[in-house]
């Protein structure tokens, strides 16, 4: 029931269908957790998940918008009898209370997971800058998951939970969702909460979702967005609607940049000319835009006033020269203490000015839209130049919450490398509510590959003989889970590699293990054309009640079969059988 899109209208239907229960949803992800191992991205990890599952009450499922549904939490985040560490063991300390936004989710029935890694004091937008390990893209382990929300992307995009909550301040919420194929939504400044959040800059930090549709992060805001008399930094503004509002793009007008610089070489522009063909086929008008003063207003936020600021929050820290503060993260702070008043004012005045023009040209739009990163790295290559590929990290993101906007970064499908890529959509402070339906409809805009679903149950698993056979035309695991329980799972005769078999038996069937992969449409008919009989492509059930394309067997061909559908699945059923091998050749 681990589902990628792990989404929280499915997770709804199948308690509904009776076909799982959040106990089942939290011993998975709690399985599926451990079988990741040390990945970096979790801090701590609920000891009582299970508990906590059970205890909801099915009378409030149809009452609490978000029973039953797994979420983590950004560990810069308050959560009580948890200690908030900001990435910085010696920093953490135990607050006697969690957070508005974290009781406000737990109050919905949504059941936390744990609380994921960070750049440390959330300086950073790569995620490779915490003593908790480096987590890495949730799609190839050889990249950077981006940051400073590392973890909550990557616990989103691995499918352990629905959803999670991240900070923004420069980008945090949205470059990690980009690079892991997932939705961003940050809030204009002032609509959520951010008491019992470790600032970064207080002034800007914002509390953001990332979730797998635009829609379930709208469900998320509803609950956790509304003004704060106890947050100085809270503002009373429209709390968006749950439901986002279906909306045409047909003559929508979207301010893209003239020029967009800083390409990396994995595909990335020719993904940006691809979502730009696509919404103006969908009746968009792009209005090409001078992004200049908004770019300039970015860069203030780590050379200008907000240095100061962000070095202030975290300045007990700094003092005691702790080992366990990032070097980099030292070196980029320690720069504030340069700073005289003078100059923190005369940026703050700059940016000040840039946000009247930034009003010009928002009032110019109906919103803005930028690809939400321009390049990727490898997690060596930023460990090599961690300050300057940061930098370029933020190219379109750091200027968001200065001059006062909302955005969400949302998929677009991947590049040519297969690699996530992702845009994002600017609107004015206050404007969620009609920004949300503009990503909506934006999602269902862009071509996102024309992705196609494949469940594995056999010798395509990963770790197996032909499971190249899909890494080798750009397939990216989607989830691990289970079949609805209707089918049995057969060991054919023949020769190597060994398959299996599935076919359906509605009378004794049972829940059999598969890997769901997205292959790309342009490599799906090879791909087909190497299944033979007695294989095929047919539909598969999955146990939250989907449907996917997946290997079936013809019934005819199960003679001389063993029927090893009580193994659960191929994997199972070959460990078992190495362990046999063993025994008998230790006897021999």
């Amino acid at each position: 029931m681990i589902s990628p899109r792990m989404e929280i209208a499915r997770l709804h239907s199948a308690y509904r269908r009776g076909t799982c229960t959040p106990r089942d949803v939290a011993e998975r992800t709690l399985a599926a957790i451990d079988a990741r191992g040390r990945d970096g991205v979790w801090i701590s990890v609920s000891d009582r998940l299970v508990r906590d599952a059970e205890a909801l009450d099915p009378a409030d499922r149809d009452r609490l918008p978000l029973w039953g549904i797994p979420f983590a939490v950004k560990d810069n985040m308050d959560v009580e009898g948890w200690a908030t560490t900001a990435a910085c063991p010696s920093f953490a300390y135990s607050p006697q209370q969690s957070a508005p936004v974290v009781r406000d989710l737990i109050a919905a029935g949504a059941i936390l997971v744990g609380k994921t890694n960070l750049d440390q004091f959330a300086t950073g937008l790569n995620g490779t800058r915490s003593p908790y390990g480096t987590p890495s893209s949730a799609h190839d382990s050889s990249l950077i998951s981006g940051g400073s929300s590392s973890g909550s992307a990557v616990a989103v995009a691995a499918g352990l939970v629905a959803f999670s909550l991240a900070t923004d301040t420069a980008g945090s919420g949205r470059v990690p969702a980009a690079l892991n194929g997932v939705v961003g939504l940050k809030p204009s400044v002032g609509l959520v909460s951010t008491r019992g959040v470790v600032p970064a800059c207080r002034s800007l930090d914002c509390v953001s979702v990332m979730a797998n549709s635009v829609a379930d992060a709208a469900i998320v805001a509803q609950v956790i967005a509304g003004f704060d008399d106890q947050d100085p930094w809270s503002r009373p503004l429209p709390v968006p609607s749950a439901r986002v509002a279906s909306v045409s793009l047909a003559g929508v007008r979207l301010g893209v940049p003239e020029v967009v610089a800083g390409w990396g070489e994995r595909g990335e522009e020719d993904a940006w000319s691809r979502v730009r063909a696509d919404l103006v086929r969908a009746g968009a008008e792009l209005v090409e835009i001078d992004y200049t003063p908004l770019l300039e207003a970015g860069r203030h936020l780590y050379g200008g006033a907000w240095l100061a600021e962000r070095a202030t929050a975290v300045s007990v820290a700094l003092e005691e020269d702790r080992d366990d503060v990032d070097p980099v993260v030292r070196q980029i702070l320690a720069g504030a203490g340069a700073m005289s008043a003078a100059q923190v004012w005369s940026s703050m005045h700059r940016v000040w000015e840039l946000r009247r023009e930034a009003d010009d040209i928002l009032r110019s739009v109906d919103a803005l839209l930028t690809p939400t990163v321009t390049k990727t790295y490898t997690v060596e290559q930023m460990r090599a130049d961690p300050v300057e590929l940061n930098a370029q990290l933020g190219t379109y993101t750091t200027f968001t919450n200065l001059l006062d906007m909302c955005a969400i970064a949302v998929p677009a499908g991947s590049t040519a490398a297969h690699v996530p890529f992702g845009v994002t959509l600017h609107g004015p402070s206050g404007a969620d509510q009609e920004l949300a339906g503009l990503a909506s409809a934006l999602a269902d805009a862009v071509d996102q590959d024309s992705l196609m679903e494949v469940a594995v149950v056999g010798a395509h698993l990963e770790g197996f003989g032909l499971h190249h056979q899909i890494t080798d035309r750009g397939g990216l695991l989607s989830r691990r889970t289970m079949t609805a329980p209707r089918y049995r799972l057969y060991a054919l005769p023949g020769d190597e590699p060994r398959r299996p078999g599935l076919v359906t038996d509605l009378r004794e069937g049972a829940r059999i293990e598969v890997e769901v992969y997205r292959l790309p449409t342009a490599t799906v008919g090879s791909f087909l054309r190497g299944v033979s009989a007695p294989l095929a492509i047919g539909t598969l059930e999955l146990d939250d009640g989907t449907a996917v394309h997946g290997f079936v067997c013809d019934p005819t061909a199960l003679e001389g079969a063993r029927d090893i559908t009580a193994y659960g699945g191929w994997r199972s059923y070959m460990a078992a059988a190495a362990d046999d091998l063993n025994r008998a050749a230790d006897a021999s």
